[in-house]
């Protein structure tokens, strides 16, 4: 266990919502388990959506963490790429600026998430 694993959504310079993976590192802090250098964060954000939460393309209001904690979503970039994202899955949303990003749930349920905005 040496990396946490991250999907971010970010504007390239023509103004297309792309993903990219990336990571962050960990150490082994013994007893305690693997951590990762810390983050200036600005808030945290609970939030529930309907079961029929499917939201056209919008961008990220501020470049943000987001945890799903439960069910899953389906992203689709400006480019028309889709990925699928379940629980326990963080994504990093920076494209704050550009055509945006597509979100609609995987199923049929209220799913549940948290947004932490970083500083």
């Amino acid at each position: 266990m040496d990396a946490y694993a991250i999907t971010r959504i970010y504007a390239d310079e023509n103004g297309d919502s792309r993903f990219e993976d990336i990571s962050r590192q960990l150490e082994s802090e013994g007893e305690i388990g693997f951590l990762s250098e810390p983050e200036e964060v600005e808030s945290i954000i609970f939030r529930k959506v309907k079961p029929t939460y499917d939201y056209d393309y919008h961008n990220a209001p501020e470049r943000q963490y987001l945890f799903l904690l439960d069910g899953g979503v389906e992203i689709e970039t400006s480019l028309g790429e889709k990925r699928q994202f379940e629980t326990g899955e963080v994504l990093l949303l920076e494209d704050t600026t550009g055509k945006g990003h597509k979100t609609r749930n995987l199923k049929p349920e209220t799913r549940s998430s948290v947004f932490v905005t970083l500083k």
